[in-house]
């Protein structure tokens, strides 16, 4: 490098450029991401849901169209035709793809903490993040399917079956009474690993009580969530964990 000085991204090879690309694709999505984190911060949940929603229908069209132009693909509406193209069994193979590709993401960062500062902080840290994560995906989906105000128990079944895990996961639901649902994760992908390699279950009942409690109050605000088992608790050989959502009466 210090043969060959880089003053200007001009100077970079072709590899170098494309390296460079995929590191500024990382830098938007770490970007978008904190702009959401310090308006959350400054200004509560709700004004940095209603944020977001603008910025979504402002800057995603942006984004596409230029890339449209550079790339030299068309579009259709609001959608990139290459994505079309794939048809449906296509898209469902991408969209297995980048679930695979979020949990491992996920894992990734838990190791990359644990293996720094060990186990406490990377579940501590793991809490934390799923206690902001699972009420942006029940946004998120809350959007996508156009859910009211209080969709109830039957929304939040609907939600569950949007989620990321739902597509690399197993799981199931029991409609105990007209007021509770019983949800069970029958497969999980990373306790299934530990087990093909012999180990113990991993511990995941405190993350897992904030993500389902959270996701299921962002779905409805009147819903209530009960563990019913979580490892380290032990269970049934058809599911990991089962969790119980109520209807709080108003």
């Amino acid at each position: 490098m210090a043969d060959n000085p880089l003053n200007r991204i001009e100077d970079l090879d072709d590899k170098q450029l494309a390296r460079l690309v995929l590191d500024v694709f990382h830098r938007i999505s770490m970007h978008h991401g904190l702009w959401f984190t310090e308006v959350r911060h400054q200004m509560g949940l709700e004004k940095a849901h209603a944020a977001l929603q603008t910025v979504l229908e402002k800057s995603l069209p942006i984004q596409l169209q230029r890339l449209a132009k550079i790339l030299g693909f068309q579009m259709h509406g609001d959608l990139p035709a290459p994505l079309l193209a794939l048809g449906r069994e296509g898209l469902l193979k991408l969209l297995d793809g980048v679930a695979a590709n979020w949990l491992a993401n996920d894992g990734v960062w838990f190791q990359a903490v644990e293996f720094e500062s060990g186990m406490i902080d990377a579940k501590r840290c793991n809490d934390s993040c799923w206690a902001q994560f699972a009420p942006l995906e029940a946004w998120s989906i809350r959007r996508l399917l156009e859910l009211p105000e209080y969709p109830g128990l039957a929304g939040l079944k609907q939600a569950l079956n949007f989620r990321l895990y739902a597509r690399i996961n197993s799981q199931t639901f029991i409609e105990e009474a007209p007021n509770q649902l019983v949800f069970q994760m029958n497969e999980c992908r990373v306790q299934s690993a530990r087990k093909r390699k012999n180990l113990d279950d991993y511990p995941c009942k405190s993350g897992g009580t904030v993500e389902y409690t959270y996701f299921a109050r962002t779905i409805d605000p009147r819903i209530r969530t009960e563990c019913i088992g979580c490892p380290p608790d032990q269970h049934p050989q058809d599911w990991y964990c089962a969790w119980r959502f109520r209807v709080e009466s108003e």
